[in-house]
């Protein structure tokens, strides 16, 4: 699963050979990421759990450096199954087994819904896995007066980057899903054993009402920032949706996957992961090397990016118009009429 079919498009292959010089992992430069950035977020443990004799406010503003710590872990992890960071298929996998009981996050399962995500974003025909949902205008007024609410609902900011982050990564992601194969099952059974050995050991430690003062700020705002990120990356304007039939892996990765250009201290915390165009045409490059291959071709030369502030406006987005090929706020619903098929 570490690798796509790349399909040919009017472009011919040379993008193909821009990337193979970017998707080696560097032995060295993994193994000093992942060191680096796991005992600075054991630092910042050490600095939450100190800073509660003085005053909790202190700890919830060392919360935010410590899940940003965790979001860069989680693309490591997020790397490790696409075997980016290491060229061991095995060693990828119990890092990933590690780093998934850190981050709340079963890695067989989830590795596998984001490869589906790799292989069908943006394709309109092709929903439902590894994304966020995402309905067209002529699905959204062809819909029940129940369903219309289901998708409000859904696709309201409390309920994607605040309520959804605490029931995916405390809640959803304890339980086996319908369609888990053996693998996957057995992944959820071993970060659910992992988690609670962690639980008890640093209760014993530190302390329950410390544990869970430390853990669960953390888990949360990171989980924030990881719906954040995720929702951007393919949620904003103009980006490109298409049928089956017109579908590009090429097209799509460049013009459905934003360059969310980022300060260089959230660059950081984030793992380069702002260059998604370039991760989604090549799963295969590390995140270490995202920035330099983007900066190096003139390939990406012509990809606007999407700035910092000007993200947040994305969260108005509610629907895809087919008609005039734009993510649309409801407002805009009124002035839309559905699309007839013949």
């Amino acid at each position: 699963m570490s690798s796509l079919n790349f399909q040919n498009d009017t472009a011919g292959s040379s993008w193909i050979s821009i990337v193979k010089h970017y998707n080696h992992p560097d032995l060295k430069k993994s193994w000093f990421q992942f060191s680096s950035s796991f005992l600075l977020y054991a630092l910042s443990w050490v600095l939450m759990y100190l800073s509660l004799s003085f005053s909790y406010w202190i700890t919830l503003g060392l919360a935010f450096p410590a899940a940003g710590m965790l979001v860069r872990l989680f693309i490591i992890y997020h790397d490790l199954g696409h075997g980016s960071f290491f060229r061991s298929r095995k060693l990828s996998n119990w890092m990933g087994l590690f780093l998934g009981i850190l981050t709340f996050t079963p890695y067989y399962s989830w590795s596998t819904n984001h490869h589906i995500h790799h292989e069908t974003v943006g394709n309109l025909d092709k929903r439902g896995i590894g994304d966020v949902w995402t309905m067209t205008v002529n699905e959204y007024l062809g819909s029940s007066r129940w369903q219309k609410i289901v998708y409000r609902f859904y696709r309201n900011p409390i309920t994607l980057f605040c309520i959804g982050p605490l029931y995916v990564f405390l809640i959803g992601n304890r339980f086996t899903k319908k369609g888990m194969d053996a693998k996957g099952r057995m992944g959820v059974y071993l970060t659910n054993a992992g988690l609670v050995l962690f639980a008890v050991s640093m209760t014993l430690l530190i302390g329950i009402k410390a544990f869970l003062l430390i853990q669960f700020p953390v888990i949360y705002i990171a989980g924030m920032l990881g719906f954040w990120l995720f929702y951007v990356q393919h949620q904003y304007n103009p980006t490109l949706w298409a049928r089956s039939d017109t579908w590009n892996y090429k097209k799509v990765a460049l013009e459905g996957s934003s360059y969310y250009e980022l300060p260089r201290i959230l660059q950081y915390f984030t793992g380069n992961i702002g260059f998604h165009h370039i991760h989604h045409l090549s799963p295969l490059i590390p995140n270490y090397n995202l920035s330099r291959c983007h900066r190096e071709n003139a390939l990406f030369n012509g990809i606007k990016p999407l700035k910092f502030w000007p993200g947040f406006k994305t969260v108005t987005l509610r629907l895809w118009n087919e008609k005039t090929q734009e993510m649309i706020s409801f407002r805009k619903l009124k002035f839309c009429t559905p699309i007839r098929v013949s």
